[in-house]
């Protein structure tokens, strides 16, 4: 049991991301190797859930890209998370938000909380 606590530590990246919640918007800096070069992504989208605890916690983001709904989950301890940026702070009563699957335009909208 210890051993795999020691390997989980070993490999943690200890970055701090600002806290966020499921209907908030976010952008995810990602770094992305191809070949040998590698490059920062912009991932721009809605959260649509938070899974998980402690170290294992991952969360999905959920974008439209020419009309066609994209999903992406990360783990939040990933090593390429750059850093991630929350743009609006979305006022909903779900923790999962999975119906907005089935949503298309306004109707998938999510209004903003007042700060």
């Amino acid at each position: 049991m210890d051993l795999i606590k020691i390997a989980e530590e070993a490999f943690a990246t200890k970055k701090e991301h600002p806290s966020f919640k499921s209907g908030d918007t976010i952008t995810v800096a990602y770094r992305i190797k191809e070949g040998n070069k590698e490059r920062i992504q912009q991932y721009r989208g809605v959260v649509i859930r938070i899974s998980g605890h402690g170290d294992k916690k991952r969360f999905t983001v959920r974008k439209m890209s020419d009309n066609i709904g994209v999903e992406r989950i990360f783990p939040i301890e990933s090593p390429f998370i750059e850093n991630i940026t929350v743009n609006k702070i979305g006022k909903v009563r779900r923790a999962k938000l999975y119906y907005l699957r089935a949503l298309t335009g306004k109707k998938a909208r999510i209004k903003e909380k007042r700060v």
